[in-house]
């Protein structure tokens, strides 16, 4: 599966320019429900990013006094991105050896059309292996599998 796959159930990223406050970050990720911002330039070319976690540290290294320091101050610079034509098994493993959560995704311009969060890797493995077991367990018994009742139990 590409990214490219994953991408297409999923809103555009949500972005935030590097000289907006924190204050609009909280703002932004409470308000999306999100972990974290794609910082874009005035050209809407992504050139970093800022999560959850970069606040968090932020408030207890400047003792809460952050609201109005802006989105520059505390960014990750050191971009890792993503390609639509990426294979999601390969992007799992950058976000694993990287240590992140979060990779925003390139298209074939070079523009941002994308952000993939490691939920979304382990909701689309946990779909692909429901769909193996299905045709593995039909295959096996001849007969379909079929969800019944409301607790959407396979029989």
């Amino acid at each position: 599966m590409l990214t490219k796959d994953l991408l297409t159930s999923k809103k555009s990223p949500v972005t935030i320019k590097a000289d907006r406050t924190i204050r609009d970050a909280m703002q932004l990720l409470v308000d999306h429900r999100i972990g974290s911002l794609v910082v874009i330039d005035d050209r809407e070319n992504p050139i970093g990013i800022i999560t959850e976690r970069d606040v968090f540290h932020l408030t207890f290294k400047h003792a809460g006094d952050i609201m109005e320091m802006t989105v520059s101050e505390s960014m990750t610079t050191k971009l890792v991105i993503g390609l639509t034509s990426d294979d999601v098994d390969y992007i799992a493993q950058v976000m694993t050896q990287n240590r992140i959560r979060h990779i925003p995704i390139l298209d074939e311009r070079r523009k941002l059309c994308g952000l993939i969060s490691i939920g979304d890797i382990v909701k689309a493995k946990l779909d692909l292996a429901e769909v193996h077991v299905r045709y593995l367990s039909e295959y096996i018994t001849g007969r379909p599998r079929v969800k019944r009742g409301p607790t959407g139990e396979w029989s």
